[in-house]
């Protein structure tokens, strides 16, 4: 779906007006990633691995890229579950999971439902379902005792 954005010479900056039911940041409606996320627990309740299961909702890619898919929708629904249960005690159930929040709701479509429920939290919540910044991305210190790549130093007689 192509997404109309704007300029604010003011604020020297674009923005956009994303429907409700798209999923900010990632491909799909949010009905889409609930949906993959859904089937997902489902298989791995059910004692299949995550692997498994990414092999089987897109098997139109190879392995390594469906597990990474997969676990990004995962983790991200995860989060914002997590971040709305806390937020609004009482109204969405006490656990942090997709099928007590659907029940507590009352609907298939809860992340739909959530972005109207959370309207006044999505600028804080994390992408897909808010509006958020992207997470900063965690770079792991250089190690210093792997060897340089080339040929190896010349040694030094004792």
């Amino acid at each position: 779906m192509q997404i109309a954005r704007w300029y604010c010479p003011t604020g020297r900056t674009t923005f956009s007006l994303l429907p409700d039911f798209l999923s900010s940041r990632l491909s799909g409606g949010l009905d889409e990633v609930e949906e993959v996320v859904a089937t997902a627990l489902a298989k791995v309740a059910a004692g299949s691995s995550i692997e498994k299961a990414a092999g089987e909702i897109r098997p139109d890619i190879e392995l390594p890229g469906a597990v990474r898919w997969v676990r990004r929708r995962l983790g991200a629904v995860k989060m914002a579950l997590l971040a709305l249960v806390t937020l609004l005690p009482g109204q969405l159930g006490n656990e942090p999971c997709l099928s007590p929040v659907r029940k507590a709701l009352g609907t298939k479509s809860a992340l739909v439902r959530l972005r109207e429920v959370g309207a006044a939290h999505l600028g804080a919540l994390a992408p897909p379902f808010g509006f958020g910044p992207r997470p900063k991305r965690r770079w792991r210190r250089r190690r210093h005792s792997q060897q340089e790549t080339g040929p190896d130093p010349p040694r030094t007689s004792r």
